[in-house]
């Protein structure tokens, strides 16, 4: 556990720690883990974050391996070691290519890529590298997905984006001793 924001034993969770933890073990994630175990220090944010969260992964009804790319652009340019690790795997498990998730990690736009593929890199992308879409791109991303659709991808952005900040300041240590696959690139993914 992080020495920042040391884990939290089940005995000393006061009652707002308690009814988090219990109601993240019964949603979709089924244990708290990653950021929430630092964001225990915090229940009340732990839980309005939680039900984004919960919303942006499993709610939006965009395709899950759509969701993964927008986690992995996002993932990669924060260098969140963490939410890589945990991301890639659950994009592989998705049906993302491994050639997306191998150029993703290097910093580079991935290609091939399926129209789809490529509208959420690119929104991804240009979302974390000028926090807006020029009218090209948000044209096609609503054409494609709609307005709501425009609105999930930035807030998939911007809430990894936040839980990369946490994870970050946080330094969990990798699961099962993996190394830090990530290495800093300048100015974050393309």
């Amino acid at each position: 556990m992080s020495d920042r924001f040391p884990a939290v034993a089940p005995e000393a969770m006061d009652e707002a720690q308690r009814a988090l933890a219990a109601a993240i073990a019964g949603g979709p994630r089924g244990g708290v883990r990653g950021p929430f175990l630092a964001l225990l220090h915090h229940p009340a944010l732990a839980q309005r974050m939680q039900a984004l969260g919960e919303h942006l992964r499993f709610g939006t009804g965009l395709p899950p391996a759509l969701v993964e790319i927008a986690v992995l652009v996002t993932a990669r340019r924060w260098t969140c070691q963490y939410e890589w690790v945990a991301h890639a795997r659950i994009a592989g498990k998705a049906g993302v290519p491994e050639a997306i998730i191998e150029a993703i990690a290097a910093g580079r736009r991935p290609d091939p890529m399926s129209p789809d593929e490529a509208l959420v890199h690119g929104v991804a992308c240009a979302a974390h590298a000028t926090g807006e879409l020029p009218d090209p791109l948000f044209a096609a991303a609503e054409a494609r997905f709609g307005r709501a659709g425009i609105l999930d991808l930035l807030a998939l952005c911007g809430y990894y984006a936040m839980v990369a900040m946490v994870l970050n300041t946080a330094r969990l240590p990798l699961p099962d001793g993996v190394p830090p696959p990530l290495q800093p690139i300048e100015g974050g993914a393309r």
